[in-house]
């Protein structure tokens, strides 16, 4: 039985950036337009809407930003997952798109294939953070003034030694095969790790797992 086509809700303020957009998912097996929105404030709606599984979101938009849509379609009765289309080299928000709820991000230059390829890890539940996307961003805003101090997360007494360094290596971009290389255990036994530090720090998935490494100072661009 054919599985249903991922849904996606195209979000920019440029028409020429949603038509080619457009053209690419419509022409991609198993992907279909669920709408398309020039606003934040439309992009909110049209999730309640029509229900989108993903939605590609731009940051930088008139009115309410890419960052607020974002929390509110993360926070609201949409179970979408929101992919954040960004100029990553000089966007200020990146980090906090992802704070809000964003499952990842897409820069605007990136391969055709790799957006579409992007738009799929994310429908499956996953998130999209590469490797040396994870670095550019701990490197990007550690490198800003530090923000007013957090309390630590509430879960974090409960993460044993182990899953610390799980966290950590997390933090620094490793998928999980490079993690049981790192600490000489089976792929098995860090997908395990791995899933409970989701449980345990009630993480969606792992971008949330490496901001909560880079707030508690787990991570930094020396370390």
């Amino acid at each position: 039985m054919t599985p249903p086509p991922v849904r996606v809700l195209l979000v920019d303020d440029q028409p020429l950036v949603r038509a080619g957009l457009r053209v690419l998912v419509a022409d991609s097996p198993g992907l279909e337009i669920a709408g398309e929105a020039g606003t934040g404030e439309q992009a909110v709606r049209l999730a309640e809407d029509v229900r989108p599984d993903v939605v590609v979101m731009d940051i930088r938009m008139p009115g309410m930003d890419g960052i607020e849509a974002t929390g509110r379609i993360t926070a609201g009765p949409s179970t979408a997952r929101v992919l954040v289309l960004t100029t990553f080299d000089d966007d200020e928000y990146v980090y906090g798109a992802l704070r809000a709820g964003a499952s990842g991000f897409l820069v605007k230059d990136m391969d055709l294939d790799d957006i579409l390829a992007a738009v799929r890890v994310v429908a499956a539940g996953d998130a999209l953070i590469a490797p040396s996307v994870t670095r550019r961003l701990i490197e990007e805003f550690a490198a800003r003034p530090k923000p007013p101090a957090t309390p630590p997360h509430p879960a974090i007494d409960g993460v044993t030694d182990r899953e610390r360094e799980v966290l950590t290596l997390i933090g620094r971009g490793l998928s999980n095969g490079e993690i049981a290389d790192r600490l000489c255990i089976s792929p098995a036994t860090a997908k395990a790790h791995v899933g409970r530090l989701f449980t345990k720090l009630a993480a969606r998935d792992r971008v949330q797992l490496v901001i909560i490494a880079y707030e508690l100072g787990l991570v930094s661009p020396s370390r």
